[in-house]
């Protein structure tokens, strides 16, 4: 079954609208082509550091309430697509709830049950940070897609984490756990999809010693979560930067920023893998 790909398209459409009405500010950034960054994609940012990545202290919630302009779709009455209103890629889309959730807290079935619901429409990169140690930079709760096309890989690690699916490629020298999905398809029923999100997202945090979703309030560490049709992947995070690099999930997806005070002749030095394992937990 081929996906719809209805809400990708309205994603684009509604950016478009929200671009002409300055709602949207997508990055401007420039690819660094140096074979050491291999596979990563590292990316220069050549417009203004947009203030989610240059802001200290209290920040305001830009989801309650949200800019009417940004909004994809509502889904129903628990959560809503919105555009993120600083992209890298058009079309990149936050799920947010519509009633606030802290970011810092257990996902929720009504949360995979949303996300599982997307799913069966837009295919895509899915990314989660669960804390501002692992690069969210806002409380209310709000997981990440970056839409994909069935000919596309989901990011540029996506290879290398179904070698080490297949048993083809050594493990990372961090704290992770790697699952193959089996009710990621798009012919999967929603209801398989949202358990199987879940089941995972459990076992994961129980093995990194996270903590347990079902006995304990609050998780014990910070996280991401990254996730795409074929694999779910789980990385304990001990701090949010390195080298001047602020790194969210996006970075163990293989895709990295530079701003102005990150370090690139550090980065040249030492490469993108040692950047990684400087904020990953210890195995």
């Amino acid at each position: 079954m081929k996906r719809s790909e209805h809400l990708w398209t309205q994603a684009v459409a509604c950016s478009q609208q929200a671009l002409d009405s300055g709602a949207l500010v997508p990055l401007a950034t420039q690819l660094l082509a140096d074979s050491g960054f291999d596979p990563f994609l590292v990316r220069r940012l050549v417009s203004r550091t947009p203030k989610h990545l240059g802001r200290s202290g209290p920040r305001p919630n830009p989801f309650l309430p949200w800019d009417p302009r940004l909004q994809v779709e509502q889904l129903g009455c628990s959560h809503l697509l919105l555009l993120n209103k600083y992209p890298v890629q058009p079309a990149h889309v936050l799920l947010i709830t519509q009633q606030w959730q802290p970011q810092s807290g257990w996902l929720a079935m009504a949360d995979w049950e949303a996300v599982s619901h997307i799913q069966g429409d837009t295919d895509g990169l899915w990314f989660f940070n669960s804390h501002a140690a692992s690069g969210a930079s806002q409380p209310h709760r709000h997981l990440q897609l970056l839409p994909r096309s069935a000919d596309q890989q989901s990011c540029p690690l996506a290879p290398l984490l179904i070698d080490q699916l297949e048993g083809r490629a050594p493990s990372w020298p961090w704290r992770y756990r790697l699952s193959r999905r089996q009710h990621g398809h798009a012919h999967a029923s929603g209801t398989d999809r949202a358990a199987e999100l879940q089941q995972l997202y459990h076992l994961h945090a129980r093995e990194l010693e996270v903590g347990d979703p079902a006995v304990e309030r609050q998780p014990r560490h910070a996280y991401n979560l990254l996730f795409d049709d074929h694999w779910f992947l789980s990385v304990r995070r001990e701090t949010e930067h390195c080298a001047g690099f602020s790194l969210n999930g996006l970075g163990f997806a293989g895709y990295l920023l530079a701003t102005p005070s990150s370090d690139l002749q550090w980065l040249q030095q030492h490469g993108p893998w040692q950047l990684l394992r400087q904020v990953a937990s210890a195995p």
